[in-house]
């Protein structure tokens, strides 16, 4: 009996946009630095040892125990009132004392905020966003097949005349912005571009998000108002929030606000895309916000972040080249810095790493012509002695002379822990 071997078939290729778009650059530098004697300022989630886990742990118990019908795909408007609640308090609206009346409002959870802005556009769809721009919004945009298109800025956030000429120009499905301690750079957009962004929503007649998962962790200023909240952009505003960087990132549990039609809209992608929510995590975070203050806790986290900012704002000048300079944030989780022209932080990054340290650059966070001399810093997951230590490295990683001088000047010191080669935090 002859056997013939059959040939090999070749399977279907992926979809096209499954091929294009790569990985996340953040989760492949954490692959390479996550040895614990790295001191890893790349990361973008909070501070673990931080979290209620005691109270987020008897959220999840109380649930099991006094719900049995928990784990099944059903709506439980107690936990999308848990969420709603939030947004609702923070409601700052520019005009103190002034209220007309509002479009119908409503909120619904999402898987992560990352799963609300895919449903925001499509194939073919053009997107203006900042540049540069939270990473995983770059993704989730390129991956739903819509063309990019970065909007120039300065310091102090997006221009809105630059918005407004690119509005007429491209004619765009939305702007994507990250107005509150923006991911990357950490920065606030003023008061008064706010106000200027809401009013070429209203004159073009663009649809605005506006992502907010950093807001409340605020260390100093006041608090601004949501561009949802100026009057002539309610009816033209997505808001999206996340407890992932006030209760637990494992949660995976955002928030969306949005006008009534489009809500609607939402849904049924929603439904189209993963059915709907886990309804355990929506009545565990209900649960928690319903036994818990939430509010202190997350001051007392802000506090521990101030500190944590602190000791990085001040080893800074004698860790990065000379003519660098860098942004001040007022509150979440991330610093910007830029350094000289001729400086190109991905090809440094191998050499830094070399050092037990690590940063994310800054091109990936650019949808148009990168700034190769940026990177993005992450403060919150380390302590003010590791940062301090983590900066000492940076410096030497980047040649800085300062900063060996500095590392010579401590290892003559009793004063600094020995703990901190081994990479503490």
């Amino acid at each position: 009996m002859t056997v013939t071997e059959t040939p090999a078939v070749p399977l279907p290729p992926l979809a096209a946009r499954a091929r294009a778009i790569g990985g996340s650059p953040v989760r492949d530098i954490l692959a390479v630095t996550a040895r614990p004697e790295v001191i890893n300022f790349a990361g973008g989630l909070p501070a673990p040892e931080l979290f209620d886990a005691a109270g987020i742990a008897a959220a999840y118990q109380a649930v099991l125990t006094e719900t049995p019908r928990a784990g099944a795909p059903v709506r439980d408007d107690r936990g999308r009132a848990g969420a709603a609640d939030r947004p609702r308090r923070a409601d700052l609206r520019p005009r103190a004392g002034h209220r007309r009346r509002r479009p119908p409002r409503h909120h619904r959870f999402a898987a992560g905020a990352v799963a609300a802005r895919d449903r925001a556009a499509g194939a073919g769809d053009v997107v203006l966003v900042e540049q540069p721009c939270y990473l995983a919004a770059l993704q989730v945009f390129a991956f739903a097949g819509a063309r990019i298109v970065a909007v120039p800025g300065d310091a102090a956030g997006v221009d809105p005349e630059a918005l407004d000429e690119l509005v007429v120009r491209e004619r765009p499905k939305l702007f994507y912005t990250v107005p509150t301690f923006q991911n990357p750079t950490g920065r606030t957009l003023p008061a008064d571009r706010r106000a200027a962004v809401a009013e070429v929503a209203a004159r073009r007649g663009v649809w605005i998000v506006e992502d907010d998962p950093y807001g409340e962790l605020r260390f100093e200023g006041e608090r601004l108002p949501w561009i949802a909240a100026q009057e002539s952009a309610a009816d033209r505003t997505v808001l999206l929030g996340s407890f992932s960087k006030v209760m637990a990132p494992g949660l995976r549990l955002g928030w969306l606000r949005a006008p009534t039609d489009l809500l609607r809209a939402c849904v049924v992608a929603k439904q189209a895309a993963d059915l709907h929510t886990p309804t355990v995590n929506q009545l565990a975070a209900a649960r928690y916000l319903a036994d818990n203050d939430l509010d202190a806790h997350v001051a007392r986290v802000a506090a521990v972040y101030r500190d944590r900012r602190d000791a990085m704002l001040a080893g800074l000048p004698n860790s990065l080249p000379e003519g660098s300079s860098w942004e001040r944030p007022e509150g979440g989780m991330f610093l910007w810095a830029r350094l000289p022209e001729s400086y190109d932080t991905t090809a440094l990054l191998h050499r830094v790493v070399e050092h037990e340290v690590a940063y994310v650059p800054g091109a990936p966070f650019y949808a148009g012509e990168p700034d190769r001399s940026t990177l993005r810093l992450c403060f919150v997951t380390q302590t003010p002695d590791a940062i301090r230590e983590g900066l000492r490295r940076l410096g030497r990683g980047l040649g800085v002379a300062d900063a060996d001088a500095d590392a010579d000047a401590d290892a003559g010191s009793d004063s600094d822990s020995d703990g901190l080669g081994l990479g503490l935090g």
